[in-house]
């Protein structure tokens, strides 16, 4: 009978296996309620091991902070193909995929959880929004954006970051109605703005012009125009 012998991980392939484990974890429950004995049980490990590997719960918190990032920041990335509504779409439908697979560990980050206060958490927090940014103003071809747009897509990055945390609070609206308003949304915002601003003006019509009669932005502007009838 040949018996199996466990393999010894490397200490990043180790690392590495703690922070998913990790974020396993903080993705069903608030990170606060997660210990070290449980991530330790989860991996396979001893509870000191853990430590040789990260001084403490936070460490570990954020470094699997830093992979959830990376990996939300990713899904704002979208080729600059066809027209700008069906590109946010699939934008916001990556962004819930991972606001439902990592609920808890997303209303704990953006709430405050066990890093309140941490440069590092603040920083990752921080690049992710940046990351959003600086991907929508890559859909909409600008790369030095005057003061009115920037405006405009930080306050949509916020408004999505704020809906999805009410989402989260038991998911009264679904998603498939959630998605579309967050881009018909960041449509609104910018047409107030380029109700004040000839520049803004400009860039709203480049995008409605390339909008198919099907899609989110024409399906706001239809609703708009039956409540007013």
């Amino acid at each position: 009978m040949t018996i199996g012998v466990r393999r010894r991980m490397g200490v990043e392939e180790r690392r590495q296996q703690l922070i998913g484990v990790a974020l396993e974890l903080f993705s069903r429950r608030s990170p606060d309620e997660v210990s070290i004995d449980e991530i330790a049980s989860a991996a396979g490990i001893s509870r000191p091991l853990v430590y040789h590997y990260f001084p403490g719960k936070l460490s570990l918190y954020e470094a699997a902070l830093q992979r959830a990032s990376d990996d939300l920041a990713a899904r704002f990335v979208e080729p600059r193909e066809g027209p700008l509504g069906a590109r946010l779409l699939r934008v916001m439908h990556r962004y819930f995929d991972f606001v439902d697979e990592h609920g808890p560990g997303f209303s704990a980050l953006m709430r405050g959880g066990p890093a309140v206060g941490s440069s590092t958490t603040n920083a990752l927090v921080d690049s992710v929004r940046q990351a959003a940014y600086v991907q929508i103003l890559s859909h909409l071809g600008v790369t030095d954006p005057p003061a009115r747009l920037e405006l405009v897509v930080r306050s949509w990055i916020s408004l999505a970051e704020s809906t999805a945390l009410i989402w989260l609070d038991g998911r009264r609206i679904p998603r498939e109605e959630l998605e579309p308003q967050l881009v018909n949304d960041f449509a609104a915002l910018a047409a107030v703005s380029a109700a004040y601003d000839e520049e803004m003006a400009a860039l709203l019509r480049g995008i409605v012009k390339d909008e198919p009669a099907d899609g989110p932005f024409a399906h706001l502007a239809g609703r708009l125009i039956a409540l007013a009838g």
